[in-house]
């Protein structure tokens, strides 16, 4: 079986040449426009551009010759993006108030004597795009297109020229052909059939590369037929007038036999597949059918066609020609099946593998900064009072599209829409301020964290109540011992004693015990609150909270059963709701991108007639979604009237309204344990500080006490050793005075100087005044003499005022200053001050310590005890 294909010698394909100018100053007329229009100003300000405008149009003029492809290509789109700055801001015509001394002039691309003359820069435009097309052909040609990576970017190349004649036709060449002189290579006809034709050539460069890589016989016949639609495309227009009278007979020829070639090439393709399913028949009907093309294009086609295109063409023929042959032959002594007409046949599939490449993107102006700041004074306003038409419009649509959108909220609330239909479907949820507060009582542990805080009152409690027994313990084991040695040795042991110096600890720590007992009746009435309110707590553990409120269940007796076609079609109905409400939303996105959109500058400066026609032909572009925005309102409104009345005949099935009866119940059920849970929340918070806040004062008492019996011990110890040398009759003083302690007189000095010493460093220090004059017992041992290295200058102490029964003055303890004052106010929960003692009576113990204000005592005092 003869298996030859033609793309071996199809390699032959067609490229466009520029169209020609002649030389053009635009800088002067230009500059002129707006020197007269605007100011000399304006015009200095815009010589940069006017500058660039001419040297793009003077590079246009030097031909494709001087630069590469690709430079070319960039240099025919930059030009065309100036134009259309140019476009808009500059009226070329031969008006006398336009720049009417600017006339472009371009020769025919297939008849160099033919040219065309226009005060138009539509002409400008269109010759600069066709000349880009152009360029994209010869760039297809360039590549080697015997490598597959060569025919893929010619392909490439083709479908861009493709798209630059596309957009010529679409855009420009309508508007080019207004004027009095026009050339026929950039008619609508001729672009038309160039974008074809440049097709045509993509889709054989796909097809090349189809044959090259082996594919199958059916994917080659649609790619092939596909080529051949192309090119028959463009040879309908060559075949008729004007065009077939202006291109040169090769081009048509080249089209033609082109066209004939792929169509042949499908049939050939189509009966190997048809051959292997040994459907012989058809296969005779679609070789002939290919033979007959080829043949009938051979006698038709005019000469100038290139030998390499009719040597293809002879030899697909006779590839053909041979399985012809063939088939006819088996079928005369084997099938004997009755052949087709070629009329019956059915179309070969096809398959287009490429399209014109968009355009637009590429050469879009929007963004061009040329000439930016030049608009017309009257241009400016008429855009203004346009601005403010369309503004009034859109602002007008966009608060009935709210409207329509609040109504509709509205009414379904009012009808409990779709709370109902969820709640009979178990997916109702609650309000979302609810649920969020039901949420964080829960994140911060619920009801059962309660239980964990309350402990933790319990356990500082205990540990505030264990340190004042530590104190109390204290404290008694030095009066005990002071006690043991004033019965052992009398008159002697002149130490004052402990309960004369230890009252206002006595008295703190006697506070600190009421205080301590009060709390535990405020910790009781707490954990009392926690027993009492557990039912109405317990809701908040239910998770998902949901589940605590009444369910709207179905009715249990239905006289016609008809509650499932209710709530059926009243859920159809909410879809239907919802579906108008989306598309509300995409209305009011379509009509802020239209306004967007909305460019009419352009428009304006290049406009003749009346601005109120042009206003109203621009404003006539919202006719249609304004009208759609109506009706969507309208069909909104007598959807709602339907909703409303199966909503009436499902609350009546339904007992809606008990339903929302226990519902809010419910409601308000978790609102109260909130409430009730925040206020024993608040409650054990405020104790927690209340007791965190005590144990440091009584961490400070406690420091106290202990400075307190370490200088009592030193003390015991110094007279100890002067009792027991008196009575052993080894003191050194001559007892001056019978009452009073006596030291050699060799220590005297040192001791009154250690006295003084005391007197100046010790701040705290002050005589006994409530010990008699005659005991003026001296410690051998300088106990002041300098500050101990416990003592530090307090920088604040707890509020302890309380009065000063003793003169003793321990050494004091630097505190830190308190972050929050224990004596403040604790739960605002329950009556008067949670952790607050009972109004005292005349003559009782002072108020607790965190009652007191001021809460620090004058800075001039210091000491243990005089708070």
């Amino acid at each position: 079986m003869a298996s030859a294909s033609s793309t071996t010698l199809t390699n032959v394909m067609l490229a466009i040449l520029e169209k020609k100018t002649n030389s053009l100053d635009l800088y002067r007329p230009l500059r002129n426009f707006i020197a007269t229009n605007y100011s000399e100003r304006e015009a200095q300000n815009l010589e940069d551009d006017l500058e660039t405008l001419k040297q793009l149009r003077s590079d246009v003029e030097r031909g494709a010759g001087a630069d590469s492809l690709s430079a070319r290509r960039d240099l025919l789109q930059n030009y065309y993006k100036a134009l259309c700055a140019v476009e808009y801001r500059f009226p070329i015509s031969p008006d006398k108030d336009h720049a009417n001394t600017v006339s472009f002039t371009w020769f025919d691309a297939f008849k160099n004597r033919q040219k065309a003359s226009q005060q138009n820069v539509h002409l400008e435009k269109a010759a600069v795009l066709f000349n880009l097309g152009a360029v994209h052909s010869q760039m297809g040609l360039s590549f080697d297109r015997s490598a597959v990576e060569g025919r893929r970017q010619a392909s490439h190349s083709f479908i861009a020229a493709a798209g630059a004649f596309a957009f010529l036709r679409d855009n420009v060449a309508m508007k080019a052909s207004v004027g009095s002189s026009i050339t026929q290579d950039i008619s609508v006809e001729c672009v038309g059939m160039l974008e074809r034709l440049m097709l045509a050539q993509a889709q054989e460069c796909v097809y090349e590369n189809t044959i090259a890589k082996g594919s199958s016989a059916g994917v080659c016949v649609k790619i092939s037929r596909q080529a051949g639609l192309f090119y028959e495309e463009a040879f309908a227009p060559l075949a008729v007038a004007p065009l077939n009278q202006h291109l040169d007979k090769g081009w048509i020829a080249h089209v033609q036999l082109k066209a004939a070639l792929f169509y042949a090439e499908a049939c050939y393709r189509y009966s190997l597949e048809l051959h292997d399913k040994e459907e012989i028949a058809e296969e005779i009907a679609r070789l002939k059918s290919g033979v007959n093309a080829l043949s009938e294009a051979k006698k038709t086609a005019p000469r100038g066609a290139s030998q390499q295109l009719l040597d293809a063409i002879n030899k697909l023929e006779i590839s053909m020609n041979h399985n012809l042959e063939r088939a006819m032959k088996e079928n005369d002594r084997v099938y004997l099946m009755r052949v087709p007409p070629a009329s019956s046949l059915s179309p070969l599939p096809a398959f287009a593998m490429v399209k014109p490449m968009p355009m637009g993107e590429v050469l879009d102006a929007s963004r061009e900064r040329m000439f930016a700041s030049l608009v017309p004074d009257s241009s400016a306003k008429a855009l203004s009072r346009y601005t403010e038409m369309l503004d009034d419009i859109t602002r007008t649509q966009a608060e009935k599209l709210q409207q329509g959108s609040e109504l509709a909220r509205v009414r379904l609330k009012e009808m409990d829409l779709p709370d109902s239909i969820l709640a009979l479907e178990g997916n109702f949820t609650l309000p979302t301020a609810l649920k969020e507060e039901v949420e964080a009582v829960q994140i911060c542990g619920g009801p059962a964290g309660l239980e964990a805080e309350l402990q933790q009152l319990k356990d500082l409690r205990r540990v505030n109540h264990e340190m004042l027994v530590q104190i109390e313990e204290q404290l008694q084991k030095e009066e005990t011992e002071d006690s043991q040695f004033r019965n052992q040795f009398g008159s002697r042991w002149t130490r004052p004693q402990s309960s004369t110096l230890t009252k206002n600890l006595q008295d703190r720590l006697n506070r600190f015990t009421a205080n301590l007992k009060q709390a535990a009746e405020s910790d009781a009435r707490i954990e009392r609150s926690i027993r009492e309110n557990a039912a109405l707590l317990s809701i908040l553990d239910c998770r998902p909270i949901e589940s605590a409120l009444p369910t709207l269940a179905r009715p249990i007796m239905s006289l016609d059963a008809n509650e499932d076609a209710v709530v059926g079609a009243l859920k159809q109905n909410l879809r239907k709701l919802e579906i108008l409400g989306s598309h509300r939303a995409s209305l009011e996105d379509m009509l802020k991108e239209m306004k967007r959109k909305d460019d009419i500058l352009p428009k304006l400066m290049t406009s003749t007639g009346s601005q109120e026609d042009l206003f109203r032909k621009e404003l006539s572009k919202y006719d249609s979604i304004c009208q759609e925005i109506a009706e969507n309102l309208d069909s909104q409104e007598h959807l709602l009237a339907e909703i409303q009345a199966q909503n009436d005949e499902f609350a009546a099935i339904f007992n809606l309204e008990d339903y929302k009866a226990s519902r809010e119940n419910g409601y308000r059920q978790i609102e109260a344990a909130i409430a009730k849970f925040r206020e024993i929340k608040d409650n054990i918070n405020e104790g927690l500080k209340f007791y965190v806040t005590l144990q440091d004062a009584i961490s400070i008492v406690k420091q106290q006490c202990s400075d307190f019996v370490l200088t009592r011990n030193i003390q015991c110890r110094e007279m100890l050793e002067h009792v027991q040398k008196q009575m052993s009759g080894l003191s050194l003083q001559d007892g001056k005075n019978t009452a009073s302690y006596s030291f050699p007189s060799a220590g005297q000095p040192h001791q009154t100087q250690r006295i003084n010493s005391q007197q100046q460093h010790d701040p705290g220090y002050m005589p006994n005044s409530s010990q008699p004059p005659v005991s003026t017992y001296q410690p051998t041992m300088p106990v002041y003499s300098q500050t101990p290295p416990y003592s530090r200058q307090q920088q604040s102490t707890p509020p302890y005022h309380a009065p000063v029964s003793s003169s003793y003055q321990p050494p004091q303890q630097q505190q830190p200053p308190a972050s929050h004052e224990y004596g403040q106010p604790a739960y605002p929960g329950w009556r008067g001050q949670y952790y607050n003692a009972p109004p005292q009576q005349a003559g009782s113990m002072p108020r607790p310590p965190y009652t007191i204000t001021p809460p620090y005592p004058p800075s001039n005092q210091s000491g243990y005890y005089r708070q």
